[in-house]
């Protein structure tokens, strides 16, 4: 009795989820009156996430070892590709093709403020597309930490450094 169960059970098993039928989002579909798969949601709806997001977008943490740490940490993956490692607008989508991007160091971007950094990593710019879904509020505020760290050791005199460092850095070529 038990092998028979068992052989019963097997047989119903035997459907693959692959094969389900199923809908992609850019075929015709005849569950909605407009045809389509993919749906607009209803009018009124918030994202339960969006009040969160505001709130940290609108709220610059204070600026410390840990966020300018975070900042490099971010700006690595999401800008240097563009802005390259000091931001001098040398990345690597430059070396293959596009487009170079401003120097950070320009006079009008170290005479912008952190929200314009934020607003701009938000909503993009010129040919830079939106990063808000690619990275978080908070990050966007590290980031904007670690661009102005960025734009003052470009400017720092050798003099100021401990004394250690001032004969390292003489000593590069």
């Amino acid at each position: 009795m038990s092998v028979c169960a068992l052989l019963l059970i097997c047989a119903a098993c035997s459907e693959n989820m692959d094969d389900q039928p199923k809908y992609h989002e850019w075929e015709r579909s005849r569950l909605f009156r407009n045809g389509s798969v993919v749906q607009a949601p209803p009018e009124g709806t918030v994202d339960r996430d969006a009040p969160a997001r505001a709130t940290a977008l609108a709220t610059r943490p204070p600026t410390d070892m840990a966020l300018l740490q975070r900042g490099q940490q971010r700006y690595d993956i999401a800008c240097a590709p563009c802005h390259g490692a000091t931001g001098d607008g040398g990345g690597m989508i430059v070396a293959r093709g596009f487009p170079r991007p401003p120097s950070l160091h320009l006079p009008r971007l170290k005479a912008a403020g952190d929200a314009h950094v934020v607003d701009v990593i938000t909503n993009g710019h010129g040919v830079m597309y939106s990063l808000a879904d690619r990275v978080a509020p908070r990050d966007r505020w590290a980031i904007a930490a670690y661009i102005r760290a960025l734009q003052l050791s470009q400017d720092a005199p050798v003099q100021g450094a401990p004394s250690g460092v001032q004969t390292r850095l003489e000593a590069l070529p």
